[in-house]
């Protein structure tokens, strides 16, 4: 019998929550909770999201508002049923390594590693365990948004 590979190390690197309207919503965490914008609104439409960053002062890891882009988007129909915790992403060194280990591990690929429009220059993979956590990998690497911009 092999032996099972080990669980890649894993960075916290946002919370992500579905939201209707991506500026209302950081109005009211940046009024109520203190949150600062980390960056501007982002169009992905290969995620069909309009998405932000907040931070906390001091924290080292961000909030990432999501909103459906447009009526068609993947998101509306989740939306429908309440906004809220949509998923956790983690920033990991090697993504397909991570990827192959998830699916070892018995979770759902939903989305092999591909460009990301938030992290330019990086990979995210989207992947579903079995208590239905919607977890994305974000590869880590230089420029904005990287865990290594919040550490000293």
């Amino acid at each position: 019998m092999s032996a099972p590979t080990p669980i890649p190390l894993l960075a916290l690197h946002h919370t992500g929550l579905l939201v209707k309207d991506v500026a209302q919503a950081a109005a009211h965490y940046i009024e109520v909770l203190g949150y600062r914008i980390e960056s501007e609104p982002i169009d992905d439409p290969g995620q069909t999201a309009r998405v932000q960053f907040l931070r906390l002062p001091g924290a080292t890891h961000w909030l990432e508002l999501v909103a459906p882009l447009g009526p068609e988007s993947k998101l509306a129909n989740a939306l429908t049923k309440g906004g809220g915790l949509h998923h956790l992403c983690y920033e990991v060194a090697d993504i397909v390594a991570a990827t192959a280990h998830f699916r070892a591990a018995g979770c759902m690929v939903v989305s092999e590693p591909v460009a990301a429009a938030a992290f330019p220059g990086r990979r995210i993979a989207w992947l579903m365990d079995r208590q239905r956590l919607l977890f994305e990998l974000l590869e880590a690497g230089p420029g904005p948004l990287g865990l290594s911009t919040l550490r000293p």
